[in-house]
């Protein structure tokens, strides 16, 4: 279905606890999968291009409210990637 908890670490690297954070506070829903007595997160495509945007605003210093929220605009917006700030030559 998805990618697992340990790839996903891999792919971002985002810590953890961030991670996890994101899924408490309800900004992903990842699908959870009982196996035994363990318990197995799998992110869509979608979970993981929001923790890839929520992260890269986390690094930038803007705290989770406003990472979530700057990352839903650039979802929703692709047009924002494509702008530059470059100043023309």
């Amino acid at each position: 279905m998805g990618i697992r908890t340990p790839e996903l670490l891999a792919k971002i690297d985002i810590p953890r606890q961030k991670l996890y954070y994101l899924e408490q506070k309800g900004y992903i829903k990842p699908h959870k999968t009982v196996i035994g007595d363990k318990e197995f997160r799998e992110y869509s495509d979608e979970d993981v291009k929001k923790i890839e945007l929520i992260w890269k605003h986390l690094k930038k210093g803007f705290k989770y409210k406003i990472a979530f929220a700057n990352a839903m605009d650039e979802l929703s917006n692709p047009q924002l990637n494509l702008v530059k700030t470059e100043k023309p030559a």
